[in-house]
């Protein structure tokens, strides 16, 4: 077997589903499996996996085991030569795994690769190549002046911003949203440390692989979606956690001062301030809303649903989107009908109409809701149409 995906969920039924629908597609032409770990969510998203994706491995764990040892628990039932750790807040493109697998397979020195990350709204996120926080590294990003100094390689390091986004090569540390590996590896350095703090698990895991001699890899060649925000809102919470996870970092592998204490405590407090700043700009009202469907009756469920007249947006019509509104007047929400588009055509589509003005749901194919991120900042919103 080539690869076993690793999904770890907690309380996020939805994007599960969203997720899981989209690596089936993914690995139809791989042989491929998924392991689903259930960390004791108290939604419905065991019962969902049951009806909707029986064939797949669910674990139900009896208690929320936490990010390192439910990983660690899905690998440990793995087939696949690789395992590939990804958020069940994600989306992939139906091709990501055969792009990814064969630049592993083309490097003889693989520690991990990961892949281009971005939001729900299209926008790239930095953290999916990173350089080791060391503690000046840290307060670098802490503090903002990788945005002060944009240039300065001294100051860029904690984004690896030695590579653009739209370049693959080295980097020091992947995020766990999407770490794909060889699972012989993963077990040779012990997978994550269980005694991680929430955030430096995946750090450390990347630095453990250092530490073998092997090398990480940016992948830039495909582009997966995370609804960040669904994963932890960016607040002040964030950040004391963040802090906590770099003590625990630091412990395991270099020195910590009282100093740096003070320092990452003044950042912390900064950077919730700027974070809730930002939610606020973010938060637009939608006027118009569009479905690039073919399905008329889709069309009028959405109308009854949101109660306002909803385009439909066929492919005559789509390649031509600035002439049917002013994005910089109002706010479109586009509702992508995944039975008519893609992952990998949505995706693109994203990343091509960023910051144009649009906001963008996923209603994925055979499913009774439709899902997306307005902002990086703050959960997701999904909407459930009326069941089946």
């Amino acid at each position: 077997m080539q690869i076993s995906v690793i999904i770890l969920n907690y309380n996020v039924r939805y994007f599960l589903e969203l997720c899981v629908f989209s690596v089936q597609k993914a690995l139809e032409n791989i042989d491929g499996e998924i392991i689903v770990i259930d960390n004791n969510s108290s939604d419905d998203s065991c019962a969902m996996m049951r009806e909707r994706f029986p064939k797949i491995t669910l674990i139900e764990n009896k208690t929320n085991a936490g990010f390192p040892k439910g990983n660690n628990i899905g690998v440990a039932q793995a087939k696949g030569e690789y395992v590939c750790i990804l958020n069940p807040d994600t989306v992939v493109a139906e091709d990501t795994f055969e792009k990814v697998l064969a630049f592993a397979d083309s490097k003889t020195d693989l520690g991990i690769v990961g892949c281009k990350l971005i939001d729900g709204t299209g926008n790239f996120l930095p953290e999916c190549k990173r350089g080791v926080p060391t503690p000046f590294v840290a307060f670098t990003k802490v503090m903002g002046l990788y945005r002060l100094f944009p240039k300065s390689k001294r100051f860029g390091r904690y984004y690896a911003e030695h590579l653009q986004e739209n370049q693959t090569g080295k980097v020091d540390i992947l995020v766990g949203a999407f770490m794909t590996m060889k699972r012989e590896l993963y077990l040779e350095v012990g997978g994550f440390d269980e005694n991680c703090f929430m955030y430096s698990d995946d750090i450390d895991l990347s630095y453990m692989v250092l530490k073998t001699g092997k090398s990480n890899y940016y992948f830039h060649e495909t582009s997966v979606i995370h609804y960040k925000g669904e994963s932890t809102v960016r607040d002040g919470l964030y950040m004391q956690r963040f802090r906590d996870a770099m003590h625990f970092f630091y412990q395991k592998h270099f020195r910590t001062s009282f100093f740096f204490d003070v320092f990452m405590t003044i950042g912390a407090f900064l950077f919730s301030i700027f974070k809730r700043s930002q939610a606020v700009i973010s938060n637009r009202n939608i006027e118009d809303y569009w479905l690039f469907s073919s399905n008329e009756k889709l069309v009028l469920k959405v109308e009854n649903l949101l109660g306002k007249k909803v385009m439909m947006v066929d492919s005559t019509t789509k390649n031509n989107l600035n002439s049917l509104t002013n994005p910089s007047v109002t706010t479109t929400e586009i509702i992508f009908d995944n039975s008519d588009w893609s992952f990998k055509a949505i995706i693109e589509f994203l990343e091509h109409h960023k910051n144009k003005g649009f906001t963008f749901k996923i209603l994925p194919q055979k499913s009774h809701f439709f899902i997306g991120s307005n902002s990086s900042n703050d959960r997701g919103e999904v909407i459930v149409l009326e069941n089946k």
